[in-house]
């Protein structure tokens, strides 16, 4: 008896149509009938854009349609292994810096005091804080290395200002990082805070948001390890802040903590980690809008030209090279002089504000041996780690 070429029905041969044409029917009308009774009824479907996915082995059911613009993702806490969710590629991640690629200051902290560009760290006591290549996540090149130099706590923050935190309110957020410890087993807790207020100052008064679900507090060891958590952020919230805090058992001399690749991102999935300015370009840009710090790295590289206006003060005017959140607040240097076509260097003790947009500013120097009304250089007093800062910091 021949059979049907994509479900294998047997069909009536042309003498079975002669002999047995009602037995050969009825076994062709059988094999349908049991072929029919194994598939999804189109009923399942309510509407367009469903989907049907499989639940278990030989079992699948509907997956509801999406809202206009998400994405399907993979997702096995559910049970069809797939859900919807937001888009927001371009900055998924709100955290900047969150892979600790941008290092501006280039120096270890103390405590109470941004270290890697838009992490602020606090603690009671001094804490080393380096770019560290000794541990690395999957997906980039450093992670920040927190070294106690004492018996403490040892806190890194980040506040997210309310241009960016908005989008988040009202809805489910994960939060996730890698850690690992640096010479012993320590715990590590993972906040997420918000404030009504808008831009929060990252030291200013915040509310805690309760873990929905997945793990905040983590086992350090010395591998690096990724961990996750959900949390609904009130609708009303206008500022985000994370947090990182080893337990009351403080870490002791020596010892310390590795953070990597943090991300906070819509939805009750930690998917894979993304800058939050897209590629190292956007990141340091968005890093520069909080802070920006220029290192010519020339023993007498120059920052901008100067004007005297007395014997001990110049005025100097300094582009920055991205528009700034505000304008900057303050402004920090080290090893800078006032100089003129290269004979005369003097020293610059102090340095203040004046005029200051976020696209520039110009600054009072202090130094001596001026001539009034002589037009100078800003630069480098014959040192090659010299710099110039400027921040607007949260």
């Amino acid at each position: 008896m021949a059979t049907s070429p994509i479900y294998s029905w047997p069909e009536p041969d042309n003498t079975d149509l002669v002999k047995n044409g009602a037995l050969a029917i009825r076994t062709m009308g059988n094999a349908i009938d049991t072929t029919m009774g194994t598939m999804v009824a189109k009923t399942v479907v309510d509407a367009k854009g469903d989907l049907i996915a499989g639940t278990a082995a030989d079992t699948v059911n509907r997956l509801a349609v999406g809202s206009n613009g998400e994405t399907l993702v993979a997702d096995s806490s559910t049970s069809t292994g797939l859900r919807y969710q937001p888009t927001n590629a371009a900055g998924k991640n709100c955290i900047i810096n969150g892979g600790m690629d941008i290092f501006q200051r280039t120096t270890s902290t103390s405590f109470n005091a941004y270290a890697l560009d838009r992490w602020y760290i606090g603690s009671s006591g001094a804490v080393t804080t380096t770019q560290s290549s000794a541990k690395v996540t999957p997906n980039s090149q450093y992670m920040m290395l927190m070294t106690a130099q004492s018996t403490q706590q040892i806190f890194a923050y980040q506040a997210v200002e309310t241009k960016n935190a908005v989008y988040y309110a009202g809805k489910t957020v994960t939060l996730s990082a890698y850690a690992a410890g640096l010479t012993t087993t320590t715990n590590l807790i993972m906040i997420l805070s918000y404030s009504t207020s808008v831009d929060n100052s990252v030291t200013g008064t915040w509310t805690d948001i309760t873990v929905a679900s997945g793990s905040a507090n983590l086992t350090l060891s010395s591998t690096v390890t990724r961990w996750s958590a959900q949390y609904a952020v009130p609708s009303d919230a206008k500022s985000l802040r994370v947090l990182f805090v080893n337990n009351a058992a403080n870490i002791t001399v020596g010892q310390g903590i590795y953070l990597g690749d943090v991300q906070l991102e819509v939805g009750s999935v930690a998917t894979a980690f993304s800058r939050a300015g897209g590629n190292i370009q956007g990141e340091l840009a968005a890093c520069q809008r909080y802070y920006w710090r220029s290192s010519v790295g020339t023993a007498y590289g120059t920052y901008g030209l100067a004007y005297a206006i007395s014997t001990t003060l110049a005025l100097a005017s300094v582009q920055f090279p991205v528009a700034m959140r505000i304008n900057p607040s303050s402004v920090d240097f080290s090893g800078l002089a006032i100089d003129f076509s290269g004979s005369f260097a003097s020293a610059v003790s102090a340095i203040s504000l004046g005029q200051a947009t976020t696209v520039n500013a110009g600054l009072t120097c202090t130094t001596t041996g001026l001539t009034q009304y002589r037009v100078y250089d800003l630069c480098n007093n014959n040192n090659t780690a010299a710099y110039l800062g400027f921040s607007a910091e949260l």
